[in-house]
């Protein structure tokens, strides 16, 4: 311990000697210290740390496959009860969806946060009831009454955590549920993505055979049940279903179970955080060689007071323990702002943009500077002061005095050896930004082909608000038209209000998807012609969103109940399935066909128009085949399916900023339905969101792309600089002998270059293989993009020359008689 902190204070006082250098290393390892803090902050919350829930590791997520690959459907009634009866696999199955509830039990209607569940919710989820108790199964089915549970939180604000809420009645939707329990404070399910109020039973019939997925489901295996066991029994059980459902699940589809954690995040994401965190390792190594490159000239400019501690008796192991201090103290130091910055940093950067990443909680709320963090910063501070600092440790430790008495090592006491150290470090720096540059090049390349996709309406000026119409009141469709019809007339009432109208589905955001059948077309491939989305919209949809009709026309108030029941089409579907040789306009479909109960009732509807095609899953995603209903002709049980499913989204185009207009339309639409109105948004904003994650993704890769060309850059200059200051007696020999200072200077700019083009080279060698990893991330761009690999060599060669012709030009005005005088 002595010898420790008597090799701290030396450290120390040496620092103190030299600030600008000191300043130097921790500049350089906070900054690659500190963007791995940030990403592994990130990585950690979404990809590494457990569930808060009890024995995560036994949730898994029951999934549809095709071709053995899951698919992301949501899950089905049918399927549901399937994977519920499977009980030498699960021991509890647990559905849930999210939905607005319209609470009017306060001074002003508000929506409340709920989620619909079935019984086996809570036990799946660990949701511990505090005071009084779960869902039965009665209570679970058809006609099982209104009740509710509510979540810790609104028991303290709405009751004031009053021990008698039991029992206390909650006017929800037009209804009064009974409150029947009370969740614990601890059940949180912010990692989904979701923050309920209350819960109500989702009430599925026992005996249907529906396949529409409209919900979610998890389950928690059986105790002694692996996750490979449970994928081979789900997998094998797919043949008895569809034994009993043919043709739902096709040919080549199947089931499968996920890891929870897992299944949350979605392939994409989670690729590019790998890639991030690979990203930042490189920036880290950068700097690492940056700093190995700046110990080695200490330690060449310190050989002689190491030899000479190493003459009054130091031992090399003692030595070599007081420059490895120095190192890990410098990284300690840089590690602890890198931790402080790196984590600061991020969070500024997820409260403005969290790509739709779940687990982080709004505006990166979940992302807490806990002990697993900290003993990352810790971890890679010491990993990385002993990586910059062997290499110059060692070669301090083996100077002895002998060797500067008989001046075997060349003037400056740095020898060929070590300059090739110091030379293939700046190699290895220069082809690793060659990496960095490449992929931050090509998500850049992918965020302007982004930019540049035409979404297929106009998003300029246009407000979207959605209001829940959910409840006895709105379980019709002729009240729900009325409603819909009444509101939009006020709403363009408005002074500045150019056109609004309604939907279930708003572009960018998703929409129904639903098989269909062409009447009197024979099927080539399965039960039905194929499959669409599906919107419901009133009359002004396509004029407000600025979507041309192509042909034929569009809605108008008699598309009502009493007209004849028509859809409009979009124009991928009706080059899909007419073609050049049929004409859409005389055809008729069925919306839903092969489907039960829930669009049992469509009629078969005329084709009266085609439309232009959006980009309904946003803009990343190609249109696909759309289908269009006019909300006035949707039937019964169709209609209370949509309106508890989807708030209803209204769409206002304005004359001026849509901004300026938009509290006076909530005010409106407030006072005409006698509902709260939520989510306000702007179109722009729906595409920004779209794209949140692509720009996420280039940000950070630019911010890391930018440091690596900045570390390289400062290590080709010091190299280069530290070169020629140690060549100034050979350089004044040269000019003493008849060198001209431009031939000096294409000497030193050649040498420098080479190095510069060998880490290029080799950059570009590993850029091209890699790349491909990133296939998954682009859009618009090919991953060997030779755009990209011509310019970002260019760029890089560019900023190189630049930093080599400072020292190349101070090489040139050497004074040979100054030289030869020093010398």
């Amino acid at each position: 311990m002595q010898q420790l902190l008597h090799d701290l204070r030396h450290a120390l006082r040496i620092f103190r000697e030299s600030p600008v250098f000191a300043a130097t290393v921790v500049a350089a390892l906070t900054l690659g210290i500190g963007v791995n803090v940030a990403i592994f902050s990130v990585v950690d919350t979404v990809l590494l740390k457990p569930l808060p829930l009890p024995n995560p590791q036994t949730l898994v997520w029951p999934e549809n496959t095709r071709n053995g690959v899951p698919r992301g459907v949501s899950a089905s009634p049918a399927t549901f009860l399937f994977w519920r009866a499977q009980t030498d696999i699960f021991r509890d199955v647990g559905a849930f969806r999210d939905r607005l509830m319209n609470y009017t039990g306060g001074d002003i209607p508000q929506q409340l946060t709920a989620q619909q569940v079935s019984e086996g919710f809570f036990r799946v989820y660990g949701g511990r009831i505090i005071r009084g108790r779960p869902f039965t199964r009665q209570e679970d089915s058809p006609g099982g009454g209104k009740v509710a549970v509510i979540s810790y939180r609104f028991w303290q604000q709405h009751f004031g955590g009053a021990a008698d809420v039991l029992g206390k009645t909650l006017p929800l939707n037009g209804d009064r549920y009974t409150i029947i329990g009370v969740t614990g404070p601890k059940f949180d399910l912010r990692d989904f993505g979701s923050d309920p109020d209350l819960w109500v039973p989702l009430q599925l019939d026992p005996n249907s055979t529906s396949q529409i997925g409209y919900f979610g489901a998890g389950a928690r295996l059986k105790p002694g049940v692996t996750l490979a066991q449970a994928k081979a029994r789900l997998k094998a059980s797919a043949a008895a279903f569809k034994k009993k459902y043919p043709g739902v699940l096709g040919k080549n589809g199947g089931f499968t179970v996920l890891d929870l954690q897992q299944a949350i995040v979605l392939g994409s994401a989670r690729l590019a955080l790998w890639v991030m965190l690979g990203a930042v390792g490189f920036v880290l190594l950068i700097a690492c060689a940056n700093v190995a490159n700046l110990q080695l000239i200490r330690a060449t400019e310190r050989r002689r007071e190491i030899a000479i501690r190493s003459t009054l008796g130091a031992g090399r192991g003692r030595i070599l323990r007081q420059l490895l201090t120095e190192s890990i103290l410098l990284s300690l130091l840089s590690g602890a702002l890198g931790l402080a910055g790196g984590f600061v940093g991020m969070r500024a950067l997820l409260a403005v943009n969290t790509a739709g990443l779940l687990r982080l909680g709004t505006g990166g709320s979940l992302v807490g500077l806990d002990w697993r963090i900290v003993t990352f910063a810790v971890a890679l501070s010491l990993v990385t002061g002993a990586l910059f600092g062997l290499a110059p440790a060692l070669v301090g430790a083996r100077t002895s005095l002998s060797t500067i008495i008989k001046g075997s090592a060349s003037r400056s006491g740095s020898g060929r050896g070590e300059q090739r150290t110091r030379s293939v470090l700046v190699g290895v720096e220069v082809g690793l930004s060659v990496v960095l540059l490449i992929g931050s090049a090509l998500l850049i390349r992918t965020q302007i082909a982004l930019t540049d996709v035409d979404p297929g309406f106009n998003p300029s000026n246009t407000v979207v608000m959605r209001t829940s119409l959910s409840g006895k009141r709105f379980e019709s469709t002729q009240r729900v038209a009325q409603t819909v019809r009444g509101t939009l007339e006020q709403v363009r009432a408005i002074p500045g209000v150019a056109n609004a109208a309604a939907t279930c589905c708003v572009p960018l955001q998703g929409s129904l998807g639903l098989p269909f059948e062409i009447e009197g077309r024979p099927h080539d491939n399965g039960p039905v012609t194929g499959g669409a989305g599906y919107v419901t919209i009133s009359p002004g949809y396509f004029k407000t969103f600025g979507i041309p009709i192509i042909r034929g026309r569009g809605f108008t108030d008699g598309d009502d109940a009493a007209g004849s029941p028509v859809v409009i089409i979009n124009e991928s579907m009706a080059k899909r399935f007419w073609g050049k040789g049929r004409n859409p306009l005389q055809a008729r479909i069925v919306v839903g066909a092969g489907t039960v109960k829930t669009f049992k009732g469509e009629p078969v509807r005329q084709v009266v128009g085609i439309v232009g095609d959006v980009r309904a899953n946003g803009l990343g995603n190609a249109p696909h085949p759309m289908m269009y209903a006019p909300i006035a002709q949707v039937p019964a049980a169709e209609n209370a399916f949509i309106t508890t499913a989807i708030p209803l989204a209204w769409v206002v185009h304005t004359r001026v900023a849509s901004a300026a207009l938009t509290t006076a339309v909530q005010n409106e639409i407030r006072k005409t339905t006698g509902l709260a109105v939520v989510d306000v948004q702007s179109m722009e904003s729906v595409m920004s969101l779209s794209t949140s994650r692509q720009r996420l993704d280039m940000l950070l890769m630019s911010i890391f792309g930018g440091a690596a060309l900045l570390l390289a850059a400062i290590g080709i200059y010091g190299l280069v600089a530290y070169s020629v200051q140690q060549r100034r007696q050979e350089i004044g020999i040269r000019m003493a002998l008849g060198a001209e200072p431009a031939g000096v200077k294409r000497m030193v700019v050649r040498q420098g270059m080479w190095l510069v083009a060998v880490g290029i080279a080799a950059g570009l060698a590993v850029s091209f293989y890699m790349s491909k990893v990133l296939a998954a991330l682009l859009f618009g761009v090919q991953p060997r993009d030779p755009v990209v690999f011509v310019a970002v060599p260019v760029v890089l060669a560019l900023i190189a020359l630049f930093s080599i012709w400072i020292p190349a030009a101070r090489a040139s005005r050497v004074n040979p008689l100054d030289a030869l005088r020093y010398e």
